[in-house]
């Protein structure tokens, strides 16, 4: 009996034996789920997720699961970046200036006058200086960023037209959460209004705005023009989209696929450049066509306003020492890429 006892034992402990590698092995070939969040819709950031996503499941041959979050699906853009530094959203696609909570040379691209067509700042985006600063920032708040690109000049939807300078003067007008395009408005003699894009529509159509600055895209693909019909289209600031990932998770992944999401988000972030560009003119079109009016101002007072807020990073800048070495930096890009 004692033997048959022992015998059963030794039995017991070799099946337990044989099925903990399976169970390793289980464990090892479960995808790594990566969770990208953005707060537009169809748009440039949604077609680099879309791009991204693409490129990472096929280069890690699955071993990514991935799953975009446009719209602001999983909360305000603060809620999604709070989210990457604590590891629950692995990836966050946004304009790096409302990532200024975390540091404040996330703005540095906002500044007025920096990049005066979207082809330059394409080439600032792929500045190995740029992408060393921008990228690297955050890297001790638990970002990590891996790509840089141009998304679209500014533009400036309105309820009323804004056809001259003299049209800014006392208007509530959206802005990004930049100080830079806060100075910027206050120089034109608007009322910058700092708010995500959620409230934006809503806050035109109860005429809480009367303006609001993003990309044409985004105006077209919201369906703006059935609450304010009129474009503006400055230039100012360009608009960039930086993708940050969670370090947490980064860290995380096993090197070689650490090397993936690095090497495609680099790749995506130029092979996206003919796209956007394309994009951007058939948005300017679409704008018309749905009924909206594309506006530029007079080349006088166009060159006047530039003229009026070439100053703004160095003035807003230079008594913060780290920010304006920063700005340093991407103005010698900015004059290298002209």
């Amino acid at each position: 009996m004692a033997r048959l006892v022992a015998t059963r034992m030794w039995v017991a402990f070799f099946l337990i034996w044989v099925a903990m590698p399976s169970a390793d092995v289980e464990a090892q070939s479960k995808p790594y789920v990566m969770k990208i969040a953005l707060a537009t819709l169809d748009d440039a950031l949604h077609q680099f997720a879309k791009r991204y996503a693409t490129a990472v499941e096929s280069g890690s041959g699955g071993r990514i699961k991935t799953e975009i979050y446009p719209e602001s699906r999983l909360g305000s853009i603060q809620r999604q970046a709070e989210g990457v530094q604590f590891g629950a959203i692995q990836c966050l696609i946004v304009p790096p200036e409302f990532l200024t909570g975390i540091d404040e040379r996330f703005e540095l691209l906002a500044a007025p006058g920096l990049i005066t067509s979207i082809e330059s700042g394409q080439r600032v985006a792929t500045d190995p200086a740029v992408k060393q600063l921008m990228l690297g920032l955050g890297g001790d708040k638990g970002l990590h960023g891996v790509a840089l690109f141009m998304v679209a000049p500014s533009s400036v939807v309105a309820l009323r037209a804004i056809r001259h300078l003299d049209d800014f003067k006392n208007k509530k007008i959206r802005i990004f959460a930049s100080q830079f395009q806060a100075e910027m408005l206050r120089r034109l003699g608007s009322i910058p209004k700092p708010m995500t894009l959620g409230g934006v529509l809503p806050a035109l159509q109860d005429n809480v705005l009367d303006g609001a600055i993003a990309a044409t895209a985004v105006f077209v693909t919201m369906h703006y023009e059935d609450a304010a019909k009129y474009i503006t289209e400055t230039g100012q600031p360009a608009i960039f989209g930086i993708v940050e990932l969670s370090k947490k998770w980064y860290d995380s992944l096993p090197a070689d696929l650490r090397d993936i999401v690095d090497h495609a988000a680099n790749a995506e972030a130029v092979t996206i450049n003919p796209w956007v560009v394309d994009f951007n003119n058939k948005a300017r079109q679409s704008w018309i066509d749905g009924g909206g009016e594309l506006i530029r101002l007079p080349a006088d007072e166009e060159s006047a306003m530039l003229t009026a807020l070439a100053s703004v990073g160095e003035d807003f800048s230079k008594l913060r020492p780290q920010l304006h070495a920063g700005y340093q930096t991407v103005t010698d890009a900015a004059q290298r890429n002209r």
